[in-house]
């Protein structure tokens, strides 16, 4: 008689794919600060508008992709409505973002940052890109494109038309 395997939760199934030997508790370490470093300053600006990081992202995608609509927005940050509704009432209503009526589907609601919300982006933008180009700067001639592969490999392969969609994936 053979031994039969007995479960007992669905963590003692094994579907396949071995353990990891190693977590990158360092990777993962060094994003953590990386990620802390490169909001900080973002953060500090955002909080004298009394906003705050999804107010960041909104504007961010905004300002990637004038006229891009609530919907497209929607999927990107994986959010509710409700959610989203908060934050972009505040930025239409401060001034930094303006909503317009799709020209052939009146339902759609399309989005464009204002001379006042480009400005901030381009303040909130400057202190990263900045951290970014020296960060990238103080590696070989090819590390920015290893940097780039590395982090499209980390977003879910069913995000990969929407990276593509942004032109995010241009240098790749």
């Amino acid at each position: 008689m053979s031994a039969q395997l007995k479960n007992v939760n669905i963590a003692d199934i094994n579907l396949g794919a071995p353990p990891p030997t190693e977590l990158p508790l360092d990777i993962m370490g060094l994003f953590f600060f990386a990620y802390r470093d490169f909001t900080g300053d973002a953060d500090a600006l955002l909080e004298r508008q009394g906003f705050g990081r999804a107010h960041h992202r909104v504007l961010y995608f905004v300002n990637l992709k004038p006229g891009m609509p609530v919907a497209d927005l929607l999927d990107i940050l994986k959010i509710t409505k409700q959610s989203l509704a908060r934050v972009l009432r505040q930025l239409i209503d401060n001034g930094y973002i303006e909503q317009v009526t799709g020209q052939t589907d009146r339902r759609q609601r399309l989005l464009f940052a204002t001379d006042k919300g480009r400005e901030l982006f381009a303040n909130l933008s400057a202190s990263q890109a900045s951290r970014i180009e020296a960060a990238i700067g103080n590696l070989p001639a090819e590390a920015g494109h290893i940097v780039r592969q590395f982090l499209a490999g980390m977003v879910e392969p069913g995000d990969r038309p929407v990276l593509d969609g942004l032109k995010l994936t241009e240098n790749l």
